[in-house]
């Protein structure tokens, strides 16, 4: 008898313990779910602060805006041994997987119908950086490793720009989920538009004229560049730019005003952008970097890439640092995903090539001007007409050099530039780990090589042994 009392109680004090389980052992400050809002808006931010570091420390190097003064094998061209950056994969891969959340949420739900444009288009746009650094990248099985597979295949570059689920296909969707949208919920978390879904049409036209010039030596783009254009639904003002505007105090300031002043000190001004400022006799000089400390005058002085830091004695008062923007005055800076002066020079290009029935010189100063605004910057009278004044000899160059300089913020951009144009012509590096060639794709990271072994592999193959001098697709 006693026994099955034991036994009553028992189940009593099991049943219980089990009542509300789930509520007692869920900790509230770790949830399992999150709103398409809160995520919007980290995405957005994470982003950019990750990669508008980057582009700084490490793309600044690629394409020769600055240079390291120390740990500096990745300046010397040693990309798979980056230093205080140049490895970005993560920082892609992260936000895409939540990006894939919001995109997942806003098609399931339909309280959250209006995620669906933008996110189809953050997606395009993060999935366009990604490719244009690395080639083929693992995509059409990525983001699904709670339900598929963690260890996706690598997608051809060509069919991630141009099959369905790729970044022309999701620019339109995402443009056309907009525009069907007629729910009453507004965009919240929207750090780039405050919930403006007109802007983020514009935002996707322009990405979309970006995505179809990046590719434009390989596809026949006229027809739908000139749709585009006919249309003009596209960023055209600085007004309308899509940015993440940084603050001077932390925790939105820009990372570099947070290094130590050890780590800051160790980029300066490049010997390839003093060269090109100088010859232009270009006043934005005074805002990208700061005199040199032994200077008499207000001077500046850049120094070549790729130096052997263990055979070299280097004074850093010889050379310049960047400038206050990037340190004591970011609240003046914002971390770019697309602007009107990008727009507006790949519009020239797109007209100095016959792609669109524009004006190439009318794009070109258009450009130019915007840029100068965007850099806080007085345009002389005289620059269009003397040192900028367009030339249609040289043409492509000053628009792409003119781009280049723009992109200080993010080297990357001005780097991949390069690599599909060829210029500016950047100089050999000093020291160089690669043969002294610039190099034309980022590698695969390690990492890759032990957590996605058989898939790596292959690419890994198919870019000469994950080779930094293999071109990617577009331009090949």
């Amino acid at each position: 008898m006693k026994n099955y009392i034991y036994l009553f109680i028992f189940t009593i004090l099991i049943a219980g313990c089990t009542k509300d389980f789930e509520d007692i052992n869920t900790n509230p400050n770790a949830p399992v779910d999150v709103q398409p809002a809160l995520l919007l808006r980290q995405v957005i931010y994470d982003y950019a602060e990750q990669m508008s570091y980057e582009g700084f420390v490490a793309g600044n190097l690629l394409g020769q805006h600055l240079t390291a003064l120390d740990f500096n094998l990745f300046d010397r061209h040693a990309l798979n041994s980056p230093q205080l950056g140049g490895n970005p994969w993560a920082i892609f891969y992260t936000n895409l997987r939540d990006n894939e959340i919001i995109l997942k949420k806003s098609q399931e739900i339909e309280t959250f119908a209006v995620y669906e444009g933008p996110s189809l288009i953050l997606k395009a746009y993060m999935t366009m950086g990604l490719t244009d650094l690395f080639g083929d990248v693992p995509y059409s099985e990525a983001f699904t490793g709670n339900t598929n597979t963690v260890t996706p295949k690598y997608d051809l570059q060509k069919d991630i720009y141009l099959a369905q689920g790729g970044i022309l296909d999701n620019l339109q969707k995402g443009i056309e989920a907009i525009q069907k949208y007629s729910g009453t919920f507004a965009l919240e978390g929207d750090i780039l538009y405050d919930g403006n879904l007109e802007y983020w049409i514009r935002f996707a036209n322009s990405l979309r004229i970006k995505a179809l010039m990046r590719i434009s030596a390989k596809q026949d783009i006229t027809t739908q560049l000139q749709a585009i254009v006919t249309e003009g639904n596209y960023i055209t003002t600085n007004t309308e730019n899509a940015v993440f505007e940084f603050t001077d105090a932390e925790p939105n300031n820009f990372r570099l005003a947070r290094l130590r002043a050890g780590d800051f000190n160790n980029f300066v001004m490049s010997e390839t952008i003093e060269d090109i400022l100088t010859r232009l006799n270009d006043p934005r000089v005074s805002v990208l970097f700061r005199p040199f400390e032994n200077a008499t005058d207000n001077q500046y002085n850049g120094l070549i890439n790729g130096i052997d830091a263990s055979q070299t004695t280097i004074s850093l008062s010889n050379y310049s640092l960047a400038g206050k923007i990037f340190r004591e005055n970011t609240g003046d800076l914002d971390a770019n995903y697309m602007t009107a002066w990008e727009t507006s020079f790949l519009l020239a290009e797109a007209a100095l090539k016959g792609f669109i029935t524009k004006d190439a010189k009318t794009l070109y100063e258009t450009g130019v001007t915007q840029a100068f605004e965007y850099w806080q910057t007085t345009l002389p009278n005289a620059y269009l007409n003397t040192t900028a004044a367009y030339d249609n000899t040289i043409a492509l160059e000053q628009i792409i050099t003119q781009k280049w300089i723009a992109n200080t913020i993010n080297g990357y951009e001005g780097w991949i530039e390069y690599r599909r144009t060829g210029y500016p012509a950047l100089q050999p590096v000093a020291a160089s780990l690669n043969n002294g060639l610039i190099p034309i794709r980022l590698p695969y990271p390690a990492e890759e090589a032990t957590l996605n072994t058989t898939n790596y592999t292959t690419a890994a193959q198919t870019t000469n042994a994950n080779s930094i001098n293999f071109p990617v697709w577009w331009n090949q």
